[in-house]
């Protein structure tokens, strides 16, 4: 199931007007925190799908049943872009766990390359609901690579993949290479990916927008 926030008019199109505007991005902080909000709105509507239990609470007048998330998700994300949703997620699931993977293009050409993975650090997720997070998802090969390689550490009970901007070919790959039950949140999938493999119209490179650029 995929789900592209961009279709219903809501607060949510502004922050990723904001994140797409050249003027805006210039503003480094805005740019990660316009990806955070964004995240904190898909992990709203994931929580949604998640199981809860009723719980009493003890007010200073009394008491009232409630229902209580019955476990937190695992949160994983892609350094270093995904950090800022990594955070949003995190505001909201605080009691989460985390994980972090490195994963990088490492070109032959400068169209063809492949998902080198230099470092993971996770949890066991088996039967537990994993997030994974990364801004844009132009190929999907990075997320089909991380999901795999988190695999190694147990296998969830449900997976939810959450990008702001995303490639048709993205979506293609991934529902080609994850299990169906995947559900993706995206915040629009754009119309054209280039041959070197950039999202059209996008926004960019997103880490080098919230962190500097590389040299």
């Amino acid at each position: 199931m995929i789900y592209d926030l961009s279709k219903t008019n809501s607060i949510f199109g502004t922050f990723l007007a904001e994140l797409r505007d050249v003027t805006i991005q210039k503003d480094s902080m805005r740019f990660r925190r316009n990806l955070e909000r964004m995240a904190e709105i898909m992990a709203y509507e994931i929580s949604k799908k998640m199981e809860y239990v009723a719980t009493k609470v003890i007010t200073p007048l009394g008491e009232t049943e409630v229902n209580y998330l019955k476990s937190q998700p695992v949160l994983a994300t892609i350094l270093r872009a995904g950090l800022p949703m990594h955070q949003g997620l995190l505001n909201y699931f605080d009691k989460g766990e985390s994980a972090f993977v490195s994963a990088y293009r490492k070109h032959s050409t400068a169209e063809i390359f492949d998902i080198q993975i230099e470092y993971i650090a996770s949890p066991i997720i088996d039967d537990k609901v994993l997030i994974i997070s990364d801004p844009m998802l132009a190929t999907g090969s990075s997320m089909v690579r991380v999901y795999k390689e988190l695999l190694k550490r147990g296998k969830p009970s449900k997976v939810y993949v959450i990008s702001a901007i995303a490639a048709p070919e993205a979506i293609t790959y991934i529902r080609k290479n994850l299990p169906a039950t995947v559900e993706i949140y995206v915040g629009a999938i754009d119309i054209e990916l280039t041959a070197q493999a950039y999202i059209v119209p996008g926004l960019g490179d997103a880490g080098d927008l919230a962190y500097g650029e590389k040299s």
